[in-house]
C-alpha cells in the first residue's frame, strides 16, 4: 500500500517553495502540503518572543489537520529562532533550515563571505557559531533586508520588480569594509533564491543557499518509506486569505500546489 502522508513545508511566506522545489528532484512524487503564515507575514522584522510563540502553535494545529510524516521549516528566521521548541512540541522529525555558511566557506577564494538575510535571522548567536566554527578563517559580513522578501514575493505574484532595489540591497554587503573583496553569497532566507536570476544580474558573485542539503536529509529521513506512484495533487495553506493569495495561485500550481486553503 501506498503512503499518502504528506511532507509538510512551512514558512511566513513563499520563500520555502525554493526549498520544495529541490525536495521534488528527489521525491518527485511526495505529496506536499505547503503552509505559509501569511497572517504573520514577515517573519523578519518580528521579536523572538513573538516567533518563538506562533511557530509551534501553528505547526500543532497543522499536524493535526494533516498529520504529516515529517516537518520542514523551510524559513531561516523560523528556524534559527523556534527549532528546538517545534522539536520538542512535537512527536515526528522536524527539518530546518539554517543559513549555508559551511559550503559558502568551502566556495570562497578570497576568504570574505557576505551572509544576506533578514534582521532576525542575521542576528541569531547561530549565525555566530556557524560562522566561527566553519568560516574562522574568513571575514563574514552581514547584511539585513526585508525589502528583498517583499521582492521575491511580489515577483512570484507576478508583479515587475526593479532592478536596481536588488543591487541596491546587495550594496549594503559591499559597501561595508572589506566587502568589496566579497565573492561569494550566502542566501540566509528561503526568499531569496527565488530571485538569484535578479540578484547575479545586480552583481555577478557565488550565491549559496540550503536547499539541496535539506533536500537530502528530508531523502535521507524518509528512506524506506512508501510513496504513490503518482503525484498527488499538492495543498497550499494560508493563515489569511487575501487578494494576494489569489495572485499567487499560478505560481503555486507551477510548483505542484494546485489547491488553496485557508488556516
Amino acid at each position: 500500500m501506498p503512503d499518502n502522508r504528506p511532507l509538510l513545508f512551512f514558512d511566513s511566506g513563499v520563500g520555502g517553495l525554493s526549498v520544495l522545489a529541490a525536495t521534488r528532484k528527489l521525491l518527485p512524487t511526495a505529496p506536499i502540503v505547503y503552509a505559509a503564515d501569511s497572517a504573520g507575514y514577515p517573519y523578519g522584522t518580528k521579536s523572538e518572543a513573538e516567533i518563538a510563540a506562533r511557530v509551534p502553535a501553528l505547526l500543532g494545529r497543522l499536524v493535526e489537520r494533516y498529520r504529516p510524516r515529517l516537518v520542514v521549516i523551510a524559513c531561516n528566521t523560523a528556524s534559527t529562532i523556534a527549532l528546538a521548541h517545534v522539536r520538542s512540541a512535537l512527536d515526528l522529525p522536524v527539518v530546518g533550515t539554517v543559513p549555508a555558511i559551511k559550503p559558502a566557506a568551502a566556495l570562497s577564494k578570497t576568504r570574505v563571505i557576505g551572509v544576506l538575510g533578514t534582521e532576525a535571522t542575521i542576528r541569531q548567536p547561530y549565525v555566530d557559531r556557524l560562522a566561527a566554527e566553519f568560516a574562522s578563517d574568513c571575514l563574514v559580513l552581514r547584511h539585513g533586508s526585508a525589502e528583498l522578501v517583499d521582492l521575491a514575493e511580489a515577483k512570484l505574484r507576478g508583479e515587475p520588480t526593479d532592478p536596481a532595489a536588488y543591487a541596491r540591497v546587495l550594496d549594503g554587503l559591499v559597501s561595508q569594509p572589506g566587502g568589496e573583496r566579497i565573492d561569494t553569497v550566502v542566501l540566509a532566507c528561503t526568499h531569496f533564491r527565488l530571485v538569484e536570476p535578479e540578484l547575479s544580474a545586480a552583481r555577478p558573485l557565488a550565491y549559496v543557499d540550503g536547499a539541496e542539503g535539506i533536500a537530502r536529509r528530508i531523502a535521507f529521513l524518509t528512506q524506506g518509506q512508501g510513496w504513490p506512484g503518482e503525484r498527488p495533487i499538492g495543498t497550499a495553506v494560508f493563515t489569511r486569505l487575501d487578494d494576494q493569495v489569489e495572485a499567487l495561485r499560478p505560481a503555486l500550481a507551477r510548483f505542484g500546489l494546485a489547491e488553496v486553503a485557508g488556516l
